[in-house]
């Protein structure tokens, strides 16, 4: 795995390093709310392995690798301490950061997360993986279209709209997806949890059937005075309540200073 990830800086003020999810990007899992954010903060958002501009890695991730190499990045662009935001897998790995670096994370912002995949993730990441396997990027778009997607948001699309859609997201998913959700199926953070003592936000959003709202519970239950606020939305938040997201992500900023 490289020892750094691809990455984008944006902004001034202090450091925000993002997290993504497990096949995605700091685009497509950030891209609406990252000009907002630079406003006000440092915003470093490394891609993974197989996203962006960085490399596929040729062996299966490890979640402390990640965590270490997102670390390295910020600290090599200049920003020593830094509020992680992490989504979906990137929940993982920014419990993990704050575990290993806890002198350097000012808070946590936890959108979409889980602590482990239960037995309902555990087959719907079997059948994304199965999915990468057959190399049919239109039915696995069609399937994490349905996943991801809070109901509200899903059936108020066109059927232009829709396929439009499923389309663009064939298009997108990284080469790096097979190792993503390889590392997504392995996630167990429930010892780190009690071990967590940045301020912590968790985000659960509530149409989600992926990361459904109990496991974001669970991570807030599992953090000493981790506070959570639900947003009606599926997976893609970004996208289907940009707003809401950005202004709870903006309460944690504000705490932390």
């Amino acid at each position: 795995m490289a020892e750094h990830f691809a990455h984008v800086v944006m902004g001034s003020g202090p450091g925000i390093l993002l997290a993504h999810g497990g096949g995605g990007s700091i685009a497509g899992n950030y891209g609406p709310i990252l000009d907002d954010l630079a406003t006000t903060h440092t915003v470093i958002g490394p891609d993974y392995p197989g996203s962006g501009d960085t490399p596929r890695s040729p062996e299966p991730l490890v979640l402390d690798d990640v965590a270490d190499a997102l670390v390295r990045t910020a600290v090599d662009a200049g920003v020593d301490r830094f509020t992680v935001l992490g989504y979906s897998l990137g929940t993982a790995v920014a419990v993990r950061i704050a575990v290993r670096y806890p002198e350097r994370v000012t808070g946590l912002v936890l959108t979409a997360g889980f602590t482990y995949p239960d037995n309902r993730m555990r087959l719907a990441v079997q059948v994304w993986r199965d999915l990468l396997a057959a190399g049919d990027r239109t039915l696995l778009a069609r399937y994490l279209t349905l996943l991801g997607t809070g109901a509200t948001h899903l059936n108020g699309l066109s059927p232009a709209d829709l396929e439009a859609g499923v389309a663009a997201l064939a298009g997108f998913i990284p080469e790096g997806s097979p190792e993503h959700v390889g590392l997504v199926a392995g996630v167990d953070t429930r010892a780190d949890l009690p071990k967590v003592t940045a301020p912590t936000l968790v985000v659960a959003t509530t149409e989600d059937a992926l990361a459904t709202p109990e496991h974001s519970r669970q991570l807030a239950a599992g953090i000493p005075d981790a506070e959570i606020v639900e947003i009606a939305a599926g997976h893609g938040i970004a996208t289907e309540a940009r707003d809401e997201w950005l202004a709870a992500i903006r309460t944690l900023l504000a705490r932390v200073g």
